[in-house]
């Protein structure tokens, strides 16, 4: 069974939420700007997006859980989705620190996109760039929803809870299987 959390410490988490669901995309946006540090971590790419790929079906499990009345499972299913998503996160963090960004239809991997290279990408390109820039967007999104979703739970507030998982269930599926789609999508430009 689930202890509940103490009703004093509820204000401590929400304002620690409302911080991670801010410094979390700042910290990613920066990654793009900075200049990388040594190091070759080309494998985490595959691992990551297994990460989400994992993640997905854990959310599923735990829909599936709670839907049977089997509350204990559900909990398993999403904390460990959650763990996989920190762990997502860690290795997306470091695979950007050491390495420079990959351009989708960068067949020379030059970093450059000719003319010919966007001709050849053709339209998968455009539905590569919405499946992405829908997956960031709802990314940033669905922190603060997750993770107030799951306080709720772990308050013992099962109907804000039920209320929140309505927007963050599907969210962060969303997130969750696209991740694996940009990832299959951009893996053949990966230098």
């Amino acid at each position: 069974m689930m202890n509940t959390l103490t009703p004093s410490k509820i204000p401590a988490y929400k304002k620690l939420i409302l911080l991670v669901s801010v410094v979390i995309p700042i910290v990613v946006g920066i990654l793009f700007t900075m200049k990388k540090i040594p190091g070759n971590l080309s494998f985490l790419p595959p691992i990551y997006a297994g990460f989400n790929a994992a993640t997905a079906m854990l959310l599923i499990s735990a829909l599936v859980a709670i839907k049977n009345g089997r509350v204990e499972v559900h909990r398993m299913f999403v904390r460990l989705a959650l763990m996989l998503s920190l762990l997502f996160l860690v290795c997306y963090v470091a695979y950007h620190l050491t390495s420079d960004p990959t351009y989708y239809g960068d067949i020379d991997h030059n970093g450059i996109l000719s003319e010919a290279e966007k001709i050849k990408a053709g339209s998968w390109r455009i539905i590569y760039f919405i499946t992405l820039i829908s997956h960031i967007g709802l990314s940033m999104v669905v922190i603060p929803l997750v993770l107030f979703s799951y306080l709720n739970a772990w308050a013992g507030n099962y109907e804000k809870h039920k209320q929140l998982v309505r927007f963050s269930f599907p969210i962060w599926l969303y997130v969750a299987i696209t991740g694996v789609l940009v990832y299959w999508m951009i893996s053949p430009y990966y230098g």
